[in-house]
Protein backbone atom coordinates (compact mmCIF):
# COMPACT_ATOMS: atom_id res chain seq x y z
CA UNK A 1 0.00 0.00 0.00
CA UNK A 2 1.19 3.27 -1.00
CA UNK A 3 1.70 6.46 1.90
CA UNK A 4 -0.34 9.09 -0.23
CA UNK A 5 -0.71 13.08 1.25
CA UNK A 6 -3.79 14.39 0.29
CA UNK A 7 -3.37 17.36 -1.57
CA UNK A 8 -4.37 20.88 -0.06
CA UNK A 9 -2.76 23.21 -2.68
CA UNK A 10 -0.98 23.12 -6.52
CA UNK A 11 1.63 25.05 -8.02
CA UNK A 12 0.92 26.81 -11.16
CA UNK A 13 4.21 26.48 -13.41
CA UNK A 14 2.87 29.72 -15.77
CA UNK A 15 5.69 29.94 -18.30
CA UNK A 16 9.08 29.31 -16.69
CA UNK A 17 11.02 30.95 -19.99
CA UNK A 18 9.82 34.04 -18.86
CA UNK A 19 10.97 33.65 -15.07
CA UNK A 20 13.05 36.89 -15.11
CA UNK A 21 10.41 38.95 -16.84
CA UNK A 22 7.81 38.49 -14.75
CA UNK A 23 6.99 41.90 -13.90
CA UNK A 24 6.90 42.83 -17.41
CA UNK A 25 4.45 39.99 -17.87
CA UNK A 26 2.40 40.95 -14.72
CA UNK A 27 2.51 44.45 -16.26
CA UNK A 28 1.33 43.84 -20.05
CA UNK A 29 -1.06 41.94 -18.94
CA UNK A 30 -2.61 44.29 -16.68
CA UNK A 31 -2.86 46.59 -19.28
CA UNK A 32 -4.66 44.17 -21.15
CA UNK A 33 -7.17 43.44 -18.66
CA UNK A 34 -8.04 47.18 -17.88
CA UNK A 35 -8.40 47.67 -21.75
CA UNK A 36 -11.05 44.15 -21.96
CA UNK A 37 -13.00 45.55 -18.54
CA UNK A 38 -13.20 49.38 -19.39
CA UNK A 39 -13.81 48.20 -22.73
CA UNK A 40 -16.87 46.13 -22.30
CA UNK A 41 -18.00 48.30 -19.42
CA UNK A 42 -17.89 51.06 -21.87
CA UNK A 43 -20.23 48.70 -24.50
CA UNK A 44 -22.48 48.14 -22.07
CA UNK A 45 -22.74 51.33 -20.75
CA UNK A 46 -23.95 52.70 -23.71
CA UNK A 47 -26.34 49.74 -24.57
CA UNK A 48 -27.67 50.89 -21.23
CA UNK A 49 -28.11 54.62 -21.97
CA UNK A 50 -29.07 54.94 -25.56
CA UNK A 51 -32.83 53.29 -25.75
CA UNK A 52 -32.56 52.84 -29.41
CA UNK A 53 -29.55 50.43 -28.96
CA UNK A 54 -32.72 47.87 -26.97
CA UNK A 55 -32.76 45.48 -29.53
CA UNK A 56 -31.96 41.74 -29.34
CA UNK A 57 -28.76 41.77 -30.73
CA UNK A 58 -26.98 44.51 -28.48
CA UNK A 59 -28.86 42.86 -25.86
CA UNK A 60 -26.82 39.47 -26.48
CA UNK A 61 -23.55 41.91 -26.91
CA UNK A 62 -24.11 43.18 -23.47
CA UNK A 63 -24.11 39.21 -21.95
CA UNK A 64 -21.09 38.71 -24.07
CA UNK A 65 -19.17 41.44 -22.56
CA UNK A 66 -20.02 40.62 -19.15
CA UNK A 67 -19.00 36.60 -19.70
CA UNK A 68 -15.67 37.81 -20.96
CA UNK A 69 -15.12 40.53 -17.88
CA UNK A 70 -16.09 37.34 -15.52
CA UNK A 71 -13.40 35.11 -17.78
CA UNK A 72 -10.94 37.56 -17.60
CA UNK A 73 -11.51 38.52 -14.01
CA UNK A 74 -10.98 35.14 -13.27
CA UNK A 75 -7.93 33.98 -15.04
CA UNK A 76 -5.54 37.13 -16.04
CA UNK A 77 -6.16 38.81 -12.48
CA UNK A 78 -5.48 35.55 -10.77
CA UNK A 79 -2.18 35.58 -13.11
CA UNK A 80 -1.29 38.96 -12.71
CA UNK A 81 -0.66 38.46 -8.51
CA UNK A 82 0.83 35.25 -9.09
CA UNK A 83 3.24 36.83 -11.19
CA UNK A 84 3.47 39.96 -9.04
CA UNK A 85 3.86 37.67 -6.04
CA UNK A 86 6.57 35.50 -7.47
CA UNK A 87 3.97 32.61 -5.89
CA UNK A 88 2.93 29.84 -8.24
CA UNK A 89 0.97 28.00 -5.33
CA UNK A 90 -3.09 28.39 -5.40
CA UNK A 91 -5.59 26.75 -3.23
CA UNK A 92 -7.35 23.07 -3.70
CA UNK A 93 -10.88 24.92 -3.87
CA UNK A 94 -9.27 28.12 -5.43
CA UNK A 95 -7.86 25.91 -8.13
CA UNK A 96 -11.44 23.66 -8.74
CA UNK A 97 -13.57 27.08 -8.21
CA UNK A 98 -11.39 28.46 -11.02
CA UNK A 99 -11.28 25.66 -13.10
CA UNK A 100 -14.90 25.03 -12.79
CA UNK A 101 -15.97 28.93 -13.30
CA UNK A 102 -13.93 29.12 -16.67
CA UNK A 103 -15.30 25.71 -18.12
CA UNK A 104 -18.47 27.52 -17.21
CA UNK A 105 -18.46 30.45 -18.61
CA UNK A 106 -16.20 29.09 -21.56
CA UNK A 107 -19.57 26.94 -22.72
CA UNK A 108 -22.32 29.60 -22.14
CA UNK A 109 -20.18 31.95 -24.52
CA UNK A 110 -20.25 28.94 -27.18
CA UNK A 111 -23.42 28.78 -26.73
CA UNK A 112 -24.25 32.44 -26.69
CA UNK A 113 -22.50 32.98 -30.16
CA UNK A 114 -24.67 30.34 -31.71
CA UNK A 115 -27.98 32.26 -30.40
CA UNK A 116 -26.00 35.39 -31.47
CA UNK A 117 -26.29 33.44 -34.93
CA UNK A 118 -30.19 32.69 -34.67
CA UNK A 119 -30.72 36.33 -34.51
CA UNK A 120 -28.27 37.38 -37.49
CA UNK A 121 -30.31 34.38 -39.80
CA UNK A 122 -33.57 35.85 -38.78
CA UNK A 123 -32.87 39.24 -39.05
CA UNK A 124 -31.50 38.76 -42.79
CA UNK A 125 -33.33 35.39 -43.60
CA UNK A 126 -36.58 36.78 -42.54
CA UNK A 127 -36.81 40.47 -41.48
CA UNK A 128 -40.53 41.00 -41.78
CA UNK A 129 -40.83 38.76 -39.29
CA UNK A 130 -37.80 39.46 -37.11
CA UNK A 131 -39.86 41.67 -34.65
CA UNK A 132 -41.99 38.70 -34.21
CA UNK A 133 -39.47 35.51 -34.01
CA UNK A 134 -36.82 37.70 -31.87
CA UNK A 135 -39.44 39.20 -29.23
CA UNK A 136 -37.92 39.99 -26.07
CA UNK A 137 -39.74 37.50 -23.79
CA UNK A 138 -37.49 35.08 -26.62
CA UNK A 139 -33.79 36.13 -26.11
CA UNK A 140 -34.84 36.43 -22.51
CA UNK A 141 -35.64 32.41 -22.60
CA UNK A 142 -32.60 31.99 -25.06
CA UNK A 143 -30.38 33.53 -22.62
CA UNK A 144 -31.60 31.54 -19.40
CA UNK A 145 -31.37 28.30 -21.21
CA UNK A 146 -28.13 28.93 -22.22
CA UNK A 147 -27.11 29.72 -18.63
CA UNK A 148 -29.10 26.71 -17.06
CA UNK A 149 -28.04 23.81 -19.77
CA UNK A 150 -24.01 25.26 -19.62
CA UNK A 151 -24.56 24.84 -15.31
CA UNK A 152 -26.00 21.73 -15.50
CA UNK A 153 -23.16 20.04 -17.89
CA UNK A 154 -20.55 21.81 -16.05
CA UNK A 155 -22.10 20.91 -12.36
CA UNK A 156 -22.20 16.88 -13.39
CA UNK A 157 -18.86 16.95 -15.26
CA UNK A 158 -17.54 19.24 -12.13
CA UNK A 159 -19.33 16.96 -9.36
CA UNK A 160 -17.49 14.18 -10.89
CA UNK A 161 -14.29 14.93 -9.61
CA UNK A 162 -11.36 12.94 -8.15
CA UNK A 163 -9.28 13.35 -5.35
CA UNK A 164 -5.62 14.06 -5.80
CA UNK A 165 -2.47 12.44 -4.17
CA UNK A 166 1.18 13.68 -3.91
CA UNK A 167 1.32 15.25 -7.75
CA UNK A 168 0.35 18.98 -7.20
CA UNK A 169 2.58 20.49 -9.89
CA UNK A 170 0.07 22.23 -13.34
CA UNK A 171 1.84 23.05 -15.97
CA UNK A 172 0.02 25.99 -16.82
CA UNK A 173 -0.97 29.46 -15.55
CA UNK A 174 -4.45 28.87 -14.29
CA UNK A 175 -6.19 25.45 -13.54
CA UNK A 176 -7.52 23.37 -15.86
CA UNK A 177 -9.85 20.48 -15.90
CA UNK A 178 -8.11 18.41 -18.66
CA UNK A 179 -4.78 18.63 -16.26
CA UNK A 180 -5.68 18.44 -12.88
CA UNK A 181 -7.66 14.96 -14.20
CA UNK A 182 -3.74 13.37 -15.63
CA UNK A 183 -3.16 14.61 -11.56
CA UNK A 184 -5.85 12.22 -9.87
CA UNK A 185 -4.29 9.53 -8.12
CA UNK A 186 -7.65 7.27 -8.80
CA UNK A 187 -8.84 5.40 -11.97
CA UNK A 188 -10.31 8.80 -14.45
CA UNK A 189 -11.64 7.20 -17.32
CA UNK A 190 -15.11 7.07 -16.31
CA UNK A 191 -14.52 10.90 -15.76
CA UNK A 192 -13.15 11.52 -18.72
CA UNK A 193 -15.31 10.15 -21.30
CA UNK A 194 -18.13 12.30 -19.13
CA UNK A 195 -16.27 15.23 -19.57
CA UNK A 196 -15.30 14.64 -23.43
CA UNK A 197 -18.93 13.69 -24.03
CA UNK A 198 -20.48 16.78 -22.49
CA UNK A 199 -17.84 18.93 -23.91
CA UNK A 200 -18.60 17.40 -27.30
CA UNK A 201 -22.01 17.91 -27.00
CA UNK A 202 -21.72 22.15 -25.41
CA UNK A 203 -18.95 22.47 -28.40
CA UNK A 204 -20.12 20.36 -31.25
CA UNK A 205 -23.53 21.11 -31.20
CA UNK A 206 -23.33 25.04 -30.69
CA UNK A 207 -20.74 25.12 -33.82
CA UNK A 208 -22.90 22.58 -35.77
CA UNK A 209 -25.99 24.64 -35.62
CA UNK A 210 -23.90 28.29 -36.13
CA UNK A 211 -22.65 26.33 -38.99
CA UNK A 212 -26.23 25.73 -40.52
CA UNK A 213 -27.62 29.24 -39.59
CA UNK A 214 -24.45 30.99 -41.96
CA UNK A 215 -24.78 28.06 -44.25
CA UNK A 216 -28.49 30.13 -44.60
CA UNK A 217 -27.23 33.69 -44.42
CA UNK A 218 -24.60 32.81 -47.05
CA UNK A 219 -26.83 31.26 -49.25
CA UNK A 220 -29.65 34.18 -48.77
CA UNK A 221 -26.47 37.16 -49.30
CA UNK A 222 -25.20 35.32 -52.51
CA UNK A 223 -29.21 35.71 -53.83
CA UNK A 224 -29.50 39.31 -53.23
CA UNK A 225 -29.95 41.50 -56.60
CA UNK A 226 -26.75 43.88 -56.09
CA UNK A 227 -23.81 44.12 -55.07
CA UNK A 228 -23.78 47.09 -52.65
CA UNK A 229 -26.56 45.12 -50.66
CA UNK A 230 -25.06 41.98 -50.38
CA UNK A 231 -21.28 44.27 -49.42
CA UNK A 232 -23.77 45.69 -46.90
CA UNK A 233 -25.16 42.55 -45.25
CA UNK A 234 -22.46 40.55 -45.52
CA UNK A 235 -20.65 42.95 -43.46
CA UNK A 236 -23.13 42.82 -40.88
CA UNK A 237 -22.15 39.09 -40.08
CA UNK A 238 -17.98 39.05 -40.62
CA UNK A 239 -17.39 40.34 -37.60
CA UNK A 240 -19.53 37.82 -35.50
CA UNK A 241 -18.08 35.11 -38.25
CA UNK A 242 -14.29 36.03 -37.35
CA UNK A 243 -15.03 35.60 -33.31
CA UNK A 244 -16.56 32.52 -34.16
CA UNK A 245 -13.69 31.48 -35.99
CA UNK A 246 -11.08 32.81 -33.77
CA UNK A 247 -13.36 31.27 -30.46
CA UNK A 248 -13.93 27.43 -32.00
CA UNK A 249 -10.53 27.17 -33.62
CA UNK A 250 -8.58 27.61 -30.72
CA UNK A 251 -10.73 25.48 -28.51
CA UNK A 252 -10.51 22.39 -31.12
CA UNK A 253 -6.71 23.12 -31.03
CA UNK A 254 -6.44 22.84 -27.38
CA UNK A 255 -8.47 20.11 -26.53
CA UNK A 256 -8.23 17.77 -29.36
CA UNK A 257 -4.81 17.43 -30.05
CA UNK A 258 -2.69 15.53 -27.04
CA UNK A 259 -2.09 18.08 -24.91
CA UNK A 260 1.02 15.88 -23.28
CA UNK A 261 2.68 16.32 -26.37
CA UNK A 262 2.46 20.22 -27.24
CA UNK A 263 1.64 21.82 -23.23
CA UNK A 264 3.95 24.72 -24.61
CA UNK A 265 1.55 25.62 -27.36
CA UNK A 266 -1.64 25.04 -25.22
CA UNK A 267 -0.37 27.63 -23.02
CA UNK A 268 0.38 30.23 -26.06
CA UNK A 269 -3.49 29.18 -27.65
CA UNK A 270 -4.65 29.56 -24.10
CA UNK A 271 -3.58 33.06 -23.61
CA UNK A 272 -4.70 34.00 -27.14
CA UNK A 273 -8.29 32.56 -25.85
CA UNK A 274 -8.35 34.87 -22.55
CA UNK A 275 -6.37 37.39 -23.94
CA UNK A 276 -6.11 38.48 -27.42
CA UNK A 277 -9.26 37.16 -28.27
CA UNK A 278 -11.60 39.20 -25.87
CA UNK A 279 -9.99 41.88 -27.07
CA UNK A 280 -9.75 41.57 -31.07
CA UNK A 281 -13.94 40.82 -30.16
CA UNK A 282 -13.93 43.79 -28.03
CA UNK A 283 -12.59 46.11 -30.99
CA UNK A 284 -13.67 44.74 -34.33
CA UNK A 285 -17.06 43.40 -32.98
CA UNK A 286 -18.89 45.32 -30.09
CA UNK A 287 -17.28 48.78 -30.46
CA UNK A 288 -18.06 48.41 -33.97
Amino acid sequence: MLNHTTVTEFLLFGFPSLHHQEHLMAIVLLILYLVILGGNLLVISFVLAERDLYRPMYFFLCNLSCLEIFIATSIILKAIGKLLMGSKAISYPGCLTQCYFYSLLGCIGFVLLAVMSYDRYVAICHPLQYPMLMSSQLCLQLLLGSWAADFLATTVSTVLGTPFCNANHINHFFCDSALLIKLSCAETQTVELITFVVSSIVLLGSLSMTAVFYLYIINTILRLPSASSRHKTFSTSSSHFSIIILGYGSCIFIYVQPSSHHISYNKAVALLNTVVTPLMSLFIFRLR
